[in-house]
């Protein structure tokens, strides 16, 4: 079966408020459009457009059907998301037992495993440039930097704790300084040094710096994004944020699709709460280059049983198999979408269809842009 999915977009304050508008051809709200949730997350499901009003786990429950094990969004920045990192599948599965013993409302602000599920995801940019923030630099590369700052107090002590030879363990205990609130003045230190900061290595780094400086003033977390790797994708580089791995994205337009939870350990720039132990806990410190995907033939596989996702540029005619439910979006169209046994649905940019794994494959034709979300393999 094949049914036609909207939603809504979240208002988050991050939000562009111009990049989905472009996308769906529309004229911009003037408030700022950050996500479109495309599945059925309890959070924001999408309505099935069968005439009935119902929301997609309503729809699919009333068939017996299992929740899907994903959640796909249009993601649309217009500045810097929280620095955050997500817990593997034990580490959720544990906390979550840990919280509901201790009686914390799951809609607590101070809750930080709101289920018991992990959160890998991946984002595809579909604006010419998505920036990202996205692990941590080798401590070599992050002294050169911080020695562009100069030698103020501020900067001065941050060199002082990334020295020694067990990187991990170096950029952890400054992590936990730096978010500890004991580190406010050594913190405006290094922000106070940013403007006049010079380094052609870093040039593109302390731009994004002084923005989000700009954006979050007395942040901890503009020197925990100094320590990060910057990422500029092109339109259709891809960007894979595993369980422990540091991120935040910064600007630009992009499909995201994750295993189904909303489960956030945040690490700064953010009015929300940040458990610094829990954090500390489950973060990987292990500085690494940012982990980019190289699709095959279109298939970004990031090898979790709970998600794939296949680029499908239609030029004509394009197939794809699915073994199991899959939700298509388009971000250029029109195109057609037919599956085995159902009628076709015509999707435009920003429109989107679920798909039962009955269908077998989906055939696009047309002239356009989509993506396709189904389980991947265990």
């Amino acid at each position: 079966m094949l049914v036609p999915l909207s939603n809504t977009p979240r208002d988050y304050a991050w939000g562009s408020t111009t990049l989905l508008a472009e996308l769906t051809g529309r004229a911009p709200s003037g408030a700022p459009e950050a996500e479109i949730w495309f599945g059925d997350h309890p959070g924001a499901p999408s309505v099935v457009g069968d005439g009935s009003g119902a929301t997609l786990d309503v729809w699919l429950r009333g068939r017996g059907a299992s929740r899907l094990p994903y959640l796909m969004k249009l993601l649309a920045a217009g500045s810097s998301l929280s620095i955050q990192a997500h817990p593997s599948k034990e580490q959720a599965e544990a906390g979550f037992a840990r919280e509901e013993a201790a009686g914390i409302a799951r809609d607590a602000a101070e809750r930080t495993y709101r289920d018991d599920n992990h959160k890998p995801e991946i984002i595809v940019a579909v604006s010419d440039v998505f920036r990202a923030l996205v692990g941590l630099r080798p401590v070599a590369a992050t002294r050169r930097l911080v020695a562009a700052l100069g030698d103020g107090p501020g900067p001065s002590a941050l060199a002082a704790h990334l020295q020694g030879d067990d990187e991990p363990a170096a950029l952890r205990a400054t992590l936990e300084w730096l978010l500890s609130g004991q580190a406010q003045a050594e913190v405006d230190g290094v922000i106070a040094a940013l403007p006049q900061a010079s380094a052609p290595e870093f040039a593109a780094e302390l731009a994004v710096l002084r923005t989000i400086a700009a954006d979050f003033p007395g942040d901890p977390g503009v020197v925990v994004a100094l320590l990060m790797n910057l990422v500029e994708l092109r339109r259709g580089e891809a960007l894979f944020a595993p369980a422990g791995v540091l991120h935040a994205y910064q600007d630009g337009l992009g499909v995201e699709l994750m295993a189904a939870s909303d489960n956030v350990l945040r690490g700064g720039l953010t009015p929300k709460h940040i458990d610094v132990p829990e954090l500390l806990r489950i973060v990987d410190t292990t500085p690494a280059p940012a982990p980019l995907v190289i699709p095959e033939d279109g298939v970004f596989d990031v090898g979790m049983a709970d998600f794939t996702l296949t680029r499908v540029l239609v030029d004509g005619e394009a197939q794809v198999a699915v073994s199991g439910p899959a939700v298509a979006l388009a971000v250029r169209g029109p195109v057609s979408v037919r599956g085995g046994r159902s009628t076709p649905v015509t999707l435009v940019a920003g429109g989107a269809v679920f798909a039962d794994a009955e269908e077998g494959a989906l055939t696009f034709t047309g002239v356009g842009e989509v993506f396709v979300a189904q389980p991947g393999h265990p």
